[in-house]
């Protein structure tokens, strides 16, 4: 059941909600920490099922509010506008595994969260195909203490996707990790929630990695979308060539990197992505 949040805390069942339509709609949405500041300012923004939406911006833009309005655990600011968000969210960002645990039970823990009262016991089938889906099956006996880095991430994806929600929401999940093992849960975030239809919301400041991971791009300033345009073509695929490069400047520029340079043209792309490659690997 989809419901409205409403800035004191209560809960009512929207009138007009159509389960066809967005999975989030947020209107006019205002947070602020006292009545006279604000941190998100009539912000106006919709989340579809299955689409991947990446949101970036300066620190102090909003991004993290926006989140923690999205995830409904920001009962202490002053609320404002019209939240609609869906009953089951799940939170993904570092791991936070339990050593002592083993791999099965660590990602049951992700539904007796969501079900209050279901035992250990009760939840495994479902942890087992949740584990499967991240390609970690044969893994569910070991210590949760024993994994890579890469597989406590997978571990912490099936953790939140066994408790089968409508809403996932990341905060830069993926960046205490080596480049290619970024590619890889990038591509497999992308097909478990094409596959669920899961609307996903990753807040990040990492240019490449919401290029090649969303199918939206937001960027906020000032507690505002002031960006908000299609990364992916028709055949569902990521920009390259000189789209990559225009898009990443506007990126760089958004969060304050590349405000200072000349605008980029198609010309210069190639090699503005070079030199941007070189730096952030250097």
């Amino acid at each position: 059941m989809t419901q409205q949040h409403d800035a004191l805390g209560g809960v009512t069942q929207h009138p007009t909600y159509d389960p066809a339509a967005s999975v989030v709609r947020a209107c006019g949405l205002c947070r602020s920490l006292t009545p006279d500041g604000g941190i998100l300012d009539n912000l106006d923004l919709d989340l579809r099922g299955g689409e991947v939406v990446a949101v970036a911006g300066r620190r102090g833009s909003g991004k993290t509010t926006l989140l923690r309005a999205l995830a409904r655990i920001d009962r202490e600011v002053v609320s404002a506008g019209y939240l609609r968000t869906p009953e089951r969210i799940a939170l993904l960002g570092d791991p936070g595994l339990r050593p002592w645990k083993r791999v099965l039970d660590e990602v049951a823990l992700g539904i007796t969260a969501s079900a209050g009262g279901a035992s250990i016991a009760d939840v495994r089938p479902r942890a087992r195909r949740a584990l499967a889906e991240v390609g970690l099956i044969d893994l569910e006996d070991s210590w949760s203490g024993d994994l890579s880095d890469a597989d406590q991430h997978r571990v912490a994806l099936a953790r939140s996707l066994a408790g089968e929600p409508e809403l996932l929401l990341a905060d830069e999940p993926y960046r205490a990790l080596d480049a290619l093992d970024q590619r890889i849960l990038h591509r497999l975030l992308r097909t478990v929630t094409a596959r669920r239809g899961l609307a996903t919301l990753v807040v990040t400041n990492d240019p490449h990695e919401a290029l090649v991971l969303a199918d939206r791009l937001v960027g906020l300033a000032d507690g505002r979308v002031h960006l908000d345009i299609a990364v992916r073509n028709s055949a569902d695929e990521a920009p390259v060539g000189d789209a990559y490069g225009v898009l990443h400047e506007q990126l760089l520029q958004l969060i304050g990197i590349g405000a200072r340079r000349a605008p980029l043209t198609a010309r210069d792309a190639p090699r503005r992505r070079t030199a941007d490659v070189r730096r952030e690997t250097a």
